[in-house]
This record gives C-alpha cells, sequence and structure tokens, in this order.
C-alpha cells in the first residue's frame, strides 16, 4: 500500500481522497466519515500531516462571556471555543464564566520563559573526576556570544534570552530559551539547538564533546516535570478572583464554608497523598479544548496538567478557614497558576480554516494575552468543578448530560 507516490496532478484534496479509497480497499472498512471537505483542508495535508486521508471533527461549544483584566491593563469579555467530547465540560466552564464574570474581572499576570531545548553533549572516556565536564561548561560560558550568534542565524524571528547548564554522569545538557515572537516556536528553537550543538562539537574540541540529541530531555517538552512546575516554560500565567458569598450561593449553590473544606481535602491532602506536581481539579481539560480549537499543539497540555490552584478565605474571614461558624457574609479567594503554557498565532494549526477562525472568535489576541485567556478559562472550569463536587452534583450532571 503506497500512499506517499501518487499522481503528481492531484491536489490536495484528491490525494486524500485517493489514500482513503485505497486504505478502504486495502483493509475492508468505511471510512466514509472522515471524507475531506476541501473548503476546510487548508494547508494542512501539505504541512500538518503526512499521509493524510481524512480528518475527524471534533465538536466545539462556546463559553463566555468571561471578564478578563490582563496584565497589560487591558480587558475584555472573551468567548471560548471548546473543543471536546466531554459532555458536561462545556456547560462546567459556562457556569464557572458566570460565576467569575458576575464577581468582577479575572486578574491576569504572566511571565514569558521563552520556549526551550537541552541540548546533550556526552564524551568519548569516562572520567568520574568530572573534569571533562567542567572544562566543556567553563567553554560554553566564554563562548555563549559566540554560539548564540549561531543559533540566532537560523531564524530571524528567534532571540535566544536565556539559557541553563547542567552537568550529570558524564553528560552536559545546554538548555536554552528562546523569544520566537508570535509563533509557539518548537521547531524553530530545535533547528537552534540543532546548529548550536553542531557548533559546540566541531568548536570546543579539548575534551572532544560528542553532540548527542537536540532534546536531552531537561527541557521536559511535552512531558510533566518538577523543573517546568517550579521553574516554569512557555508562559507561566496566574490568574485570580474574589468570589463573593452571594456569587458562591446563587451561581454555585453551595457556601464558602464547604467550597473551602472540598478544596483543602482534595487539593490540599488529596494530592500530598498522591504525590501530585501540580495540585488543581481539571485544568488540563480545559486547556485541551483550546488547544484543539486554536490549532496549538495538543501534547502540550501534558505541562499545562502542572497547574496549581489555590482557595483561600478573602480577608474578611476569620484566621480558622475551616471554623464550623464561619462569617456568612465570608468571601473565597480563588486562584490557579499555569506553569507551562505553550501557546502562538502563527504557525502550527493556527492557520487551518477553522483554527484560524476560533482564534478570530477570541479577538485574535497576542500569544501574551492568549496565554492570559487560558488560564481564566481555567479558573472557570476549577471553581465550577469544585462547587459541583462539593454539591455532590458531578455524577448527576454527567449522568444528565451525557447520556
Amino acid at each position: 500500500m503506497n500512499l506517499r507516490n501518487l499522481p503528481e496532478d492531484l491536489d490536495s484534496s484528491k490525494r486524500c481522497e485517493a489514500r482513503r479509497k485505497l486504505i478502504e480497499k486495502t483493509f475492508g472498512v468505511d471510512l466514509s466519515a472522515l471524507q475531506i471537505d476541501p473548503t476546510k483542508l487548508g494547508t494542512a495535508e501539505e504541512k500538518n500531516c503526512e499521509q493524510m486521508f481524512g480528518h475527524v471533527p471534533i465538536p466545539v461549544g462556546l463559553a463566555g462571556p468571561l471578564k478578563i483584566h490582563f496584565s497589560s491593563d487591558e480587558t475584555s469579555d472573551v468567548y471560548l471555543p471548546l473543543a471536546t467530547t466531554e459532555a458536561a465540560l462545556v456547560a462546567s466552564v459556562n457556569r464557572g464564566c458566570k460565576a467569575l464574570s458576575t464577581s468582577g474581572r479575572v486578574k491576569t499576570k504572566s511571565i514569558y520563559h521563552g520556549i526551550s531545548r537541552s541540548i546533550a553533549f556526552g564524551f568519548p572516556e569516562l572520567d568520574l573526576r568530572g573534569n571533562q565536564e567542567a572544562s566543556l561548561l567553563s567553554q560554553i560560558r566564554n563562548r555563549k556570544d559566540d554560539w548564540i550568534a549561531v543559533g540566532e542565524q537560523t531564524s530571524r524571528h528567534l532571540k535566544i534570552i536565556d539559557w541553563l547548564i547542567d552537568a550529570r554522569d558524564n553528560h552536559v545538557f545546554l538548555t536554552i530559551y528562546a523569544d520566537t515572537d508570535e509563533a509557539m516556536g518548537m521547531n524553530m528553537v530545535t533547528i537552534a539547538a540543532q546548529a548550536i550543538g553542531e557548533w559546540v562539537e566541531e568548536n570546543l574540541k579539548r575534551h572532544q564533546p560528542i553532540f548527542l540529541t537536540v532534546a536531552g530531555n531537561v527541557d521536559s517538552d511535552k512531558k510533566p516535570s518538577q523543573r517546568t512546575h517550579d521553574k516554569g516554560r512557555g508562559y507561566e500565567v496566574t490568574a485570580e478572583i474574589i468570589l463573593p458569598t452571594q456569587v458562591i450561593e446563587e451561581v454555585l449553590k453551595t457556601t464558602p464554608e464547604k467550597l473551602l473544606r472540598t478544596a483543602h481535602a482534595k487539593l490540599d491532602i488529596g494530592s500530598r497523598v498522591a504525590g501530585a506536581i501540580g495540585s488543581n481539579l481539571q485544568a488540563a481539560n480545559v486547556i485541551a479544548a483550546l488547544y484543539l480549537a486554536t490549532g496549538q499543539d495538543a501534547a502540550h497540555v501534558v505541562e499545562g496538567s502542572l497547574a496549581d490552584t489555590t482557595v483561600t478565605c478573602a480577608s474578611s474571614c476569620p484566621t480558622r478557614v475551616l471554623r464550623v461558624d464561619m462569617r456568612k457574609d465570608a468571601h473565597v479567594t480563588i486562584s490557579v497558576r499555569c506553569p507551562a503554557i505553550l501557546v502562538g498565532i502563527r504557525g502550527g494549526g493556527t492557520g487551518l480554516p477553522a483554527q484560524s477562525q476560533c482564534l478570530e472568535l477570541l479577538q485574535n489576541p497576542s500569544p501574551k494575552e492568549f496565554a492570559e485567556i487560558i488560564a481564566a478559562a481555567v479558573l472557570a472550569g476549577e471553581i465550577s468543578l469544585l462547587a459541583a463536587q462539593t454539591t455532590h452534583t458531578l455524577a448527576k450532571s454527567h449522568t444528565l448530560l451525557a447520556r
């Protein structure tokens, strides 16, 4: 079955159709539901998916409005396109948006760490004293201007903004952090890392370092790690709001005290028992839905799942937040820290027809604004699910909406 060598006169949609029919014939299956609509294909067959033979439509639901006060001091009322097949998710986020927006505006802050790659080097001989590692570390530091220039020459959109070196077990890892303009930049930084790795191997020859890989796992791309959780990767974003008692009771159908008790049991104790990296309710759910709708790299939801959600009593509460006699007018502060939101508005799947229109629905945000929108959306999902678990309506909602 040859899916690549097709007649040269076929356009993208006809190539997809030819592959689909060949697969159907070879395996005796019906794949008609995957048939391509040429008006929605865009450049997917040429740039995004090899041996493409169809597409799998994912339902997209709308949640909002979500009122946000960005770190730039700009404000916006945002509607969220959520691509998901999980019943109750959109309804849950929508309720969360109502609770947050009724309470005011979600305040967001963000830090851009850049997109990272860790270049791994080894040595031809084992050195238990670590002289090889120390020597290469010294050379990399002394020649930083040279190898940074080599990396930045690979793209006019890339600028190396930071770097770190780790040495372990006769290996050296050079992690570069790059500003990649409006793109998420994983391909861009990988190309830069390749050029830097080759340059180091060729020019820093004192102990004959061996360039092993552009991705030595210290960057933890698409994997959970304590380092990413603690130090951040891509955009590190926090979103926070104070929920008045009236909103908690009327929208979320519970009380501040009950909300805090459930949050303490789940986020503090339960997460600690599990040894969780990241203590949240469903951050991955919301991040995945927005990533899929807007053409982001969905695998980066792994790093998005490292979020920490904090629920505390606002200043009007007594010191002991779990007292049974908590004041009835006590407000609750809920915040989320997302250490690794990796997004772009150029490149990847962002230019495909449907994904591009979802970005338009979000008012064509900058990458920074987009990352802050995602964190605010995560906050909406967190408070709604926390309320559902507090009121024991989670199973009921799935029963009603998923059947």
